[in-house]
């Protein structure tokens, strides 16, 4: 998938440009994930091996902006959040997109106002088949303006293949994540595509876990420590209509929302492995438990260990950038955390001077205010990365902000000079 997309200039930044064009020319398979040193002297910034757009993303960005130029006299409209970066989509509401739901699927605006020729730009996220009968159903194209990742899709074709050798599928993911209700929608409905009239009967079972607390509880059912009935009760509105314990968890398959932790998917996959060889026997795993490593996506993962590695490079303290409802940032926040302090940001306009900081807690769910957050009396490192749908000029601004409050801090230019494109 090596291509380029028409990204906005307004989102790229010279200097991380400069620095992904050094790394990747002198490291085409991305087997080198050191962290790239930004030198200011006082200050140094570890920034992450690979961070911000990925294909996805940029594809996406690409659609919507082709959207507006072709459709200058149409209404035009997004499922929800194209992406989960408030900066993008700010842009894209000023310039007259409407969204017609929250994330939370809140309706904001109801689908009986549209008309056959607005435009429906669907998410990267993807969306469910019912959302589409819905649109179908008025006469809007679902096709033209489909931003939906080509590794959510591939996910959800994995899902479909399985589903049709008899296999329930058992997804990795936040119930109430667009992604994963679009999953689980097309995995229960196999490779069943929305049409006029037809009324979608699931036809895979589909069970949804958070983590690896939630999959421990159902590995546990697996090996009959827990009754059918406890198993149903304890995950209200995570499974498919009519799905029976009993029958549909004998044979199985883990899939996952694409950006959820890749290590803490590849743990469920090995648990509930276990607990298959344990309640069946390790002769007939084949038959049990089907293989969907391949369903990983590639910018989840390589964002993932590339923080992994920034990590370990040590560090005073670490700035994520990226949308707070943003769940791949979420899970890169969760990893530094454990290491050092770490303020998980959407732009360098929550830097409010070296006395105080506003976060995003992960644990709350809140915005916070943190004090006396940065010391500049003596040299400090600070390891830099973002979300999957955070624009490179965000971090940009996040070492500029930061390099002016250092005193004798090189220059902004000095330190772009040192990463010669050549």
């Amino acid at each position: 998938m090596a291509r380029s997309f028409d990204v906005p200039v307004k989102y790229r930044s010279e200097l991380v440009s400069r620095i992904k064009t050094v790394r990747r020319t002198a490291d085409p398979l991305k087997k080198d994930l050191s962290p790239s040193i930004l030198d200011f002297g006082p200050v140094r910034f570890k920034l992450a091996r690979h961070f911000g757009f990925c294909y996805g993303v940029e594809n996406a960005i690409e659609i919507a902006y082709r959207a507006l130029e072709e459709n200058p006299d149409k209404r035009i409209f997004l499922l929800s959040e194209m992406i989960h970066n408030p900066h993008v989509n700010e842009d894209l509401q000023s310039r007259g997109i409407r969204f017609l739901r929250t994330t939370s699927g809140e309706q904001l605006i109801p689908f009986s106002e549209l008309a056959s020729d607005d435009v429906v730009i669907i998410p990267a996220f993807g969306t469910t088949l019912e959302i589409e009968n819905k649109l179908l159903e008025i006469g809007i194209d679902v096709q033209s303006y489909d931003t939906t990742c080509p590794f959510v899709e591939k996910v959800w074709r994995r899902a479909g293949q399985i589903g049709g050798n008899g296999y329930s599928v058992i997804v990795h993911g936040k119930r109430s994540h667009e992604e994963t209700q679009a999953t689980f929608s097309h995995a229960a409905h196999g490779l069943m595509k929305a049409s006029i009239g037809v009324e979608l009967e699931a036809a895979t079972p589909v069970f949804v876990v958070r983590d690896l607390s939630e999959a421990t509880y159902l590995s546990e059912y697996i090996k009959g420590e827990h009754s059918a009935q406890q198993l149903l009760d304890r995950f209200p509105g995570q499974f498919s209509d009519n799905f029976s314990p009993e029958r549909d968890l004998t044979r199985i398959g883990v899939v996952n929302q694409t950006t959820m932790l890749a290590t803490e998917t590849a743990e469920i996959v090995t648990l509930l492995k276990a607990a298959m060889v344990e309640r069946y026997g390790r002769d007939q795993i084949n038959d049990r438990f089907a293989d969907t490593s391949d369903t990983l996506c590639y910018a989840t993962n390589e964002n993932q260990d590339a923080a992994l590695a920034l990590i370990k490079s040590g560090g005073k303290l670490a700035i994520v950038v990226g949308g707070s409802n943003s769940s791949n940032t979420s899970h890169l926040v969760e990893l530094c955390e454990v290491a050092m302090p770490t303020y998980f940001i959407r732009s360098a306009a929550q830097i409010g001077g070296v006395s105080e900081i506003q976060h995003f807690d992960i644990n709350t769910g809140q915005d916070i205010v943190t004090s006396d957050w940065l010391d500049t009396t003596e040299p400090v490192d600070i390891i830099l990365t973002a979300g999957a749908s955070c624009p490179d000029i965000l971090l940009d601004e996040v070492i500029q902000t930061v390099t002016a409050l250092v005193p004798e801090a090189r220059s902004y230019d000095s330190v772009l000079d040192t990463f010669p494109i050549s």
